[in-house]
């Protein structure tokens, strides 16, 4: 009978200890914190609304013919195929029609054929700022010119959607000063756009004749 009774009391014992740690298994399961989502890093770029324009920016005297020297950009395909960049003319016009817009034609090599590719800059309040719409809102590209003397150098930004890409303009492609090309080295670095993501642009054999026109209303920013 004894016996018996060990057994009993043996087998209530197991089942309470397996009970036990049944229970608390559970609860620290449900004690157990979620793990926090990670928040995102912000962009170490500055937004092109940071960057001011050159003060008192009279666009009557950026009309005309602009040589692309460089270019900082973290464009994949400039990144991918920056050696092979083709020379490119931009020749900006006055819209006749309208004293809010500015005429674009950007000339430059693909295939082997020289293209012209039109588009239209809306003009900002603010001097030195405009705006190239794109199909949806969040699509367009706000421009800047950050600094010119309008006889030698231009340097411009582009935004679309968060990224940032500067040019180097020149009214010729014989004037290009090594401290113009610091100088823009230096505005690209606080950018985040280091010597990794410079690449320029040959200085001859620009398209004369063109062999198609394209008319779009957005481009890449590179």
């Amino acid at each position: 009978m004894a016996g018996v009774w060990r057994c009993t009391l043996t087998l209530a014992l197991l089942m309470f200890v397996c009970l036990w740690a049944a229970t608390e298994a559970v609860g620290g399961a449900k004690s157990r914190p979620r793990p926090k989502r990670r928040p995102r890093k912000k962009p170490i770029v500055d937004p092109v609304d940071l960057t001011p324009p050159q003060k008192n920016i009279d666009i009557q005297q950026m009309i005309g013919t602009w040589y692309l020297l460089n270019t900082a950009s973290k464009c994949s395909y400039l990144i991918n195929h920056g050696t092979k960049v083709e020379p490119t003319v931009m020749t900006l016009t006055l819209d006749t029609t309208s004293d809010q817009s500015l005429m674009v034609s950007t000339k430059t090599r693909h295939n082997h054929q020289c293209w012209e590719i039109l588009q239209m800059y809306r003009l900002s309040p603010t001097p030195g700022r405009m705006m190239l719409p794109g199909p949806r809102p969040e699509l367009n590209t706000d421009i800047v010119i950050g600094e010119t003397d309008y006889n030698s150098y231009a340097i411009m930004y582009y935004q679309k959607r968060g990224q940032i890409t500067m040019k180097l303009y020149g009214r010729s492609v014989d004037n290009l000063s090594e401290p113009l090309l610091t100088k823009f080295e230096q505005l690209a670095e606080k950018q985040a756009l280091g010597l990794a993501f410079l690449f320029p642009f040959p200085t001859y054999s620009h398209c004369g004749n063109v062999d198609q026109h394209h008319r779009i209303n957005c481009v890449p920013t590179c």
